[in-house]
């Protein structure tokens, strides 16, 4: 699974990457975790023009009874035919944007996370899904995504079993869009190039949810 990741690109390369109408206000996040606000990209279906907005990561389906967070991630095996994602895979996806993400192997008792994105930096997308539930006693509603994983790449496997899907700039159009077919949405879903990504140790202070900074992304130097 994926558990965390970053995003501090700046407006202005935010707002030109993903063709937004205005720069969004979004300052820079280096630890970005479950059951937070994460930017999310979406299309109006009938102007196609594209907006940015924060929702919850942990998608709550809009039949949910509770509203209790959800899954952060969805299994692109099976996001099809699972209930609680079939009705956001067919209607209800978007684009997460990230500069990169990590992963964690064990020495021991040890979790060290490793940070992984596109080699030379900038700009990636998961591919995301998302939903809005209404809550039946105030009316108050509740926009949540989570982000869909595929098996991973010779980068990422070393590190984990899975990996986000992450999608390809020219595909980003065929992923938003509602009338894109059901075998060309499932044939988006695999793993990223992995001569287009690289990844490094980073420090143990990424551990923890509430840490940020720049310098979690920082190489540790060898040993």
């Amino acid at each position: 699974m994926c558990g965390r990741f970053i995003l501090d690109a700046s407006p202005e390369e935010l707002a030109d990457y993903f063709d937004l109408d205005k720069p969004p206000a979004l300052a820079p996040r280096f630890n970005i975790a479950p059951s937070q606000l994460v930017a999310v990209v979406g299309e109006n279906p009938t102007t196609g023009a594209r907006a940015l907005r924060l929702v919850k990561w942990g998608l709550v389906p809009e039949w949910s009874q509770d509203g209790k967070p959800g899954p952060i991630n969805a299994r692109a095996e099976t996001v099809a035919r699972r209930d609680i994602f079939a009705q956001s895979f067919r209607r209800r996806r978007c684009l997460i944007p990230t500069t990169g993400f990590y992963e964690w192997t064990k020495a021991g008792q040890q979790r060290l996370p490793n940070f992984i994105h596109a080699k030379g930096g900038g700009l990636m997308a998961f591919a995301g899904l998302w939903s809005i539930w209404e809550n039946p006693d105030t009316g108050k509603v509740l926009p949540t995504c989570c982000m869909l994983t595929t098996q991973p790449n010779e980068v990422v496997k070393p590190l984990h079993d899975r990996m986000p899907v992450i999608l390809r700039p020219d595909d980003y159009g065929s992923w938003l869009d509602n009338e894109t077919e059901l075998a060309k949405l499932k044939s988006l879903l695999k793993p990223y190039p992995a001569e287009l990504m690289e990844a490094w140790r980073v420090s143990e202070a990424v551990n923890k949810a509430t840490a940020e900074g720049r310098e979690l992304v920082q190489p540790l130097e060898a040993a």
